[in-house]
């Protein structure tokens, strides 16, 4: 697959709430943020294809809703994103820090914020900057 435009999720209130929680992640652990960074460079140079070698580094969970896995010593730290290929991009919701599960209300978020992409991706979108 080409190489793929990511975007990121942008509230009305100008809030981007993954680059928030990446902002928070490098302050607390630089290497923890190094790796969810080359995560997101991987999505954006594979897209779909993300996986390799046996390693899922992407996992479908419901609703056209993805994560991106990344594990850092003993905790997983997950970034949920969706497709938008009427628009031609992928789209970061927000990111989690988990312990089992990604939890069902995190999954609804990221529905409810696709829902509002897909409505309008210029006012719910910026442009993910790396």
């Amino acid at each position: 697959m080409p190489p793929i435009p990511v975007r990121a999720f942008h509230r009305a209130t100008n809030d981007t709430p993954i680059a928030t929680w990446l902002a928070e992640l490098k302050r607390r652990d630089l290497k923890a943020y190094g790796k969810c960074m080359q995560r997101i460079m991987l999505l954006a140079e594979r897209g779909h294809t993300i996986n390799h070698g046996g390693r899922q580094w992407s996992a479908y969970l419901r609703d056209d809703i993805f994560e991106l896995r990344i594990r850092h010593g003993k905790i997983n730290f997950r970034i949920l994103y969706f497709f938008a290929p009427k628009f031609g991009f992928a789209c970061l919701s927000h990111g989690i820090t988990k312990e089992s599960e990604v939890p069902v209300v995190e999954i609804e978020r990221a529905i409810a914020n696709k829902k509002l992409v897909m409505s309008d991706p210029e006012k719910y979108t910026v442009n993910f900057n790396f």
